[in-house]
């Protein structure tokens, strides 16, 4: 995919999570630059809007990747609608945050289903499909929250750091193969999910910004996607000094005080 020609070809692409955020941003770059795609979310209502812009090259395949019955599905419809992909951009997920350390088993299954089994099941569907492709791409959408322990995001930031893992494991699994695999931690980007947070996101980018990223790094040869700069730099460094994150930075951003009494 690094070549310039082969990424100026027309690519049969599959993106999940389309409905809104960085999904929805990236796909319409990728039908600007000429590419086919099918588009996956939950809801069906996004996915038709989108869909408008460019009717001759977006297909919609509404599906929930977190539900194994509906990715099933999904991926009988896809392989209806093709015989080859290209590349696979797994973007679907979800954010809920403990606070007060619920610990709410329920709310840690909905993360993990959503955020990491979602990407396990998009892999398994599509990768008979990329088989079929002479250079096939594969990327997972992941979080800079994943580089160091944030408070109350025990179940985001667990579920995006199994991304990680599986991610690295996969790229050693197929490396006599010609699968790329490419994990995307992108920092605080403005969408529907970010705009319910009641904090100071520091380098916050829009949606757009955060896919046109994404774009030049899938165009190069990166293996990781990290974006800004100025936030994940920071964060790899703390994530290897960690006293000094969980000794001065940790404690102020925290609230909680004290643990819940039986």
């Amino acid at each position: 995919m690094s070549d310039s020609q082969e990424w100026c070809s027309k690519l049969n692409i599959w993106v999940t999570g389309a409905g809104s955020g960085i999904g929805a941003a990236l796909v319409r770059l990728l039908v600007e630059e000429g590419h086919y795609v099918i588009i996956s979310g939950r809801r069906r209502e996004p996915l038709l809007t989108l869909q408008k812009a460019s009717p001759k090259r977006i297909r919609v395949l509404a599906c929930d990747v977190g539900q194994d019955d509906s990715i099933a599905e999904a991926g009988a419809s896809l392989r209806e609608i093709t015989d080859q992909l290209d590349m696979v951009i797994a973007c679907a997920g979800t954010c809920e945050y403990d606070d007060g350390l619920t610990l709410d088993i329920k709310s840690y299954r909905r993360v993990f289903d959503a955020n990491f089994f979602g990407v396990v099941n998009t892999l398994r569907e599509s990768l008979p499909l990329l088989s079929n492709s002479r250079k096939p791409v594969f990327v997972a959408v992941s979080s800079l929250s994943s580089v160091v322990g944030f408070p109350r995001a025990e179940a985001y930031g667990a579920s995006k750091a199994a991304v990680d893992y599986f991610m690295q494991s996969l790229r050693a699994d197929t490396a006599n193969v010609c699968l790329r695999t490419v994990l995307v931690r992108p920092g605080f980007i403005d969408t529907p999910l970010t705009q319910e947070n009641d904090f100071d996101m520091p380098f916050l980018m829009t949606a757009e910004q955060a896919a046109k990223r994404i774009l030049i790094g899938l165009k190069g040869n990166a293996s990781v996607i990290d974006f800004p700069k100025r936030l994940s730099w920071p964060l790899r460094l703390l994530g290897t000094l960690s006293p000094v994150w969980f000794n001065l930075i940790a404690p102020r951003m925290t609230r909680i005080r004290t643990l819940r009494k039986v």
